[in-house]
């Protein structure tokens, strides 16, 4: 059962979601590929009392003319760089399955959970259309259905070689000379439509066990996916009343799928942009909104996302009215412009929820490595999930019993 909190999260999409906010003064877009900005970006949202903070990612050029950046540097890298500078934050980069091993996402994301000391997360994504598929150039583009369902085995390949070293497989024995015991390590022997991976992982299990899946459920393969992997599951809707509904059927699905509700997230999506008072944050908006104007992809953010503008007062509100009403478990915040909204959350440490120190009341920060497994400091911990042992070490034992 997760505890009372609500849980906060913020997507940093470059320098914001509005295709015109590295026009911004304030957007430091001259400083989007490097180290400096993100761990700034990162830095400043864990400040703010910020759970989690999610990186998307993708292996396609951005859409809409010259007037919009171009070009993203690697979420998992990003995330993996802001690991050491930060303490409490949950770091969840996007990582796209379609035109990757399962192989090396399991490796990539377990090394970034033992980097972050237990904080590491995985968005699910799939690559879309003939652009991604022509980068790569090893198969043709698929459909929706396709990707997902090719989806759904990589996640499965995934945690299954998270899984395929027993929390205690290093004995570094050195009497004997043996550094792991080798009956602790698991071929995972999966065979799928997609995937044929032997196992096991060259990755010694990590400090979560299994690091938190996110998926977005954006249409009906996607949603079905998150109901069977996800540990959150992010959602949008125009109004509150729908995300409710939303809530409720995926909770209802979770049931179908012989899932405990309470174990999962579902995390609405919220655009935002923040300033000193409602008045001069709809003025910025409309700056940007002029400034896109030539740019074909001029609306930030889907159709059916809420958005607010305004003051920290007033995205207070709106929150405490989405915990009230059951809308959601939390929100993932979406700054239309990413230093500015950034600014104004720093101002008002998670909106008065947790304090200035952006470590919520007792969280514990481990100092070492050793420290790291049932830390309450890691993001489980935080989304009130225990630490899951390894399935094969279950198996074993059940076996040798």
């Amino acid at each position: 059962m997760f505890d009372s909190d609500f849980f906060l999260a913020v997507e940093l999409a470059g320098t914001g979601v509005h295709p015109a906010s590295w026009r911004r003064a304030d957007s430091r877009a001259e400083d989007l590929f490097t180290s400096g900005y993100w761990v700034d970006a990162i830095g400043a949202a864990e400040s703010a009392g910020i759970d989690a903070v999610f990186v998307p990612d993708s292996f396609g050029v951005q859409s809409g003319g010259p007037g919009v950046t171009r070009g993203v540097l690697d979420a998992v890298a990003i995330a993996a760089r802001v690991a050491a500078r930060t303490h409490s934050i949950g770091l969840i980069p996007q990582a796209a399955v379609t035109h990757t091993e399962p192989f090396h996402l399991s490796k990539a994301i377990a090394s970034l959970d033992f980097a972050s000391l237990g904080r590491a997360g995985w968005e699910v994504a799939v690559s879309e259309g003939t652009q991604q598929a022509r980068v790569f150039g090893r198969k043709s583009a698929q459909d929706a259905e396709a990707l997902w369902h090719e989806a759904d085995e990589a996640v499965e390949v995934v945690a299954r070689l998270w899984d395929s070293w027993e929390d205690d497989a290093e004995i570094r024995d050195e009497s004997t000379g043996r550094f792991i015991d080798r009956d602790k390590l698991h071929y995972i022997d999966f065979v799928g439509e997609n995937f044929s991976v032997k196992g096991p992982s060259i990755t010694p299990r990590s400090p979560q066990g299994l690091p938190i899946i996110a998926v977005r459920a954006a249409d009906a393969f996607s949603t079905a996916v998150a109901v069977r992997r996800a540990d959150l599951i992010r959602s949008s809707a125009a109004d509150l009343a729908e995300a409710a509904a939303r809530r409720t059927a995926l909770r209802t699905a979770l049931v179908a799928a012989d899932r405990d509700p309470d174990t999962v997230r579902v995390l609405l999506d919220i655009d935002v942009h923040l300033a000193g008072t409602e008045a001069a944050a709809h003025e910025e908006v409309t700056q940007l909104d002029r400034w896109a104007e030539p740019i074909d992809a001029s609306a930030p953010g889907a159709p059916n996302t809420l958005r607010h503008i305004g003051a920290p007062d007033t995205l207070r509100e709106l929150l405490s009215a989405v915990r009230a009403s059951g809308a959601a478990d939390g929100v993932v915040l979406r700054p239309l412009a990413v230093p500015a909204v950034l600014r104004h959350l720093t101002a008002a440490p998670a909106l008065g929820i947790r304090g200035r120190s952006g470590h919520p009341e007792g969280v514990r920060i481990p100092a070492t490595g050793a420290d790291t497994q049932n830390s309450a400091g890691s993001l489980r911990a935080r989304l009130g999930l225990s630490r899951p042992a390894s399935r094969y070490a279950i198996a074993r034992q059940e076996a040798e019993s």
